[in-house]
């Protein structure tokens, strides 16, 4: 598909919701998908599953370890088990059960989808963000992680997880965001998507920093700053191909993530870049400390991660390469 020229970033559902949508679509397609939720199916939208099929539901109560597995029993007899919770309570009350049960064995066909992720949950506050979800994924030997950009990636991320011969942590957000792609946009796990051409400085942005890394573009255009935008909506595997060669072309990136920088996106991307085509590099993203309780836009604006913040790391970086 060519690249978009123009993006009017109207705003979508939640990618939790798509994640919920899509689920229930694959339910009626293929009797072999069942579903595990910790007592938050409502807000994680695995009742809309749960709704149409409850002979394939499977409440676990507030039980997260129990809960995988539970899923990777299920998993290990013939199904394809979608196991969801909010991402702070899969991937840190469950990792142990992820790490013994599901990477060790190498279950394919276990699906852990964690909503609610990043900073941008709000109100609630620290005890229930992940800001470490996808280090934690990514840690896991054999597993793929995928970091949905909007509704369109959510839904076509989610089809493709379903029958990825790995297991999968996609990762997932509350607060509604923009939406990016036209419906019918392919995506493939491990391939990057190059939205925007450009060749001062390449952003690499994951989740919800996409728009802000689009909104970013174009306040960088209007200053005759020529900046490449590419979607890494798979973490691991990364899309090494598309990396270097923005790294060889560009002389400068940008990692923009909803995660903390220690351990996320950009330290994956750096030793892709230091392995390939070394060049200078900034990382926006949340610096070494837990959030507070605020509502997501106040969060984004103090944590630094709004399209201004991107702008001013590419300036920065375009700035140390000459």
């Amino acid at each position: 598909m060519a690249l978009r020229t123009t993006f009017e970033l109207k705003t979508g559902m939640a990618t939790r919701e798509a994640f919920g949508k899509a689920l229930a679509a694959l339910g009626r397609e293929d009797s072999r998908i069942v579903v595990c939720d910790a007592d938050l199916s409502k807000s994680t939208y695995t009742s809309l599953f749960a709704k149409e099929f409850p002979d394939r539901f499977f409440e676990c109560g507030i039980a997260e370890a129990n809960m995988v597995g539970i899923g990777a029993g299920l998993a290990s007899a013939g199904k394809i088990a979608f196991v969801s919770s909010f991402s702070c309570f899969l991937m840190n009350k469950g990792f142990e059960q992820l790490r013994v049960a599901v990477a060790y064995p190498r279950l394919a066909a276990f699906k852990a989808v964690g909503t609610h992720s990043g900073i941008s949950i709000g109100e609630d506050g620290p005890s229930q963000m992940s800001v470490e979800d996808l280090g934690l994924a990514c840690s896991l030997p054999g597993f793929t992680v995928l970091s949905p950009a909007d509704e369109v990636a959510t839904m076509a991320l989610v089809r493709a997880a379903a029958y990825h011969p790995a297991p999968v942590f996609i990762r997932t957000g509350r607060a509604k965001v923009p939406i990016v792609y036209q419906d019918g946009q392919s995506f493939e796990i491990g391939k990057a998507v190059e939205l925007i051409e450009g060749s001062d400085v390449a952003i690499l942005a994951t989740g919800l920093m996409v728009a802000e890394a689009i909104r970013a573009q174009e306040t960088l255009e209007a200053e005759g700053i020529s900046a490449r935008v590419l979607d890494i909506h798979t973490i691991k595997p990364l899309d090494r191909e598309a990396i270097a060669r923005a790294a060889a072309e560009t002389g400068a990136l940008v990692v923009a993530e909803e995660h903390l920088v220690d351990g996320g996106l950009g330290v994956r991307v750096a030793q892709v870049v230091a392995g390939t085509s070394p060049c200078v590099m900034e990382f926006v993203g949340i610096q070494d400390t837990y959030a507070e309780s605020a509502t997501p836009e106040q969060l984004l604006d103090k944590y630094g991660l709004l399209a201004r913040d991107v702008a001013e790391a590419a300036r920065k970086a375009v700035g140390r390469k000459k």
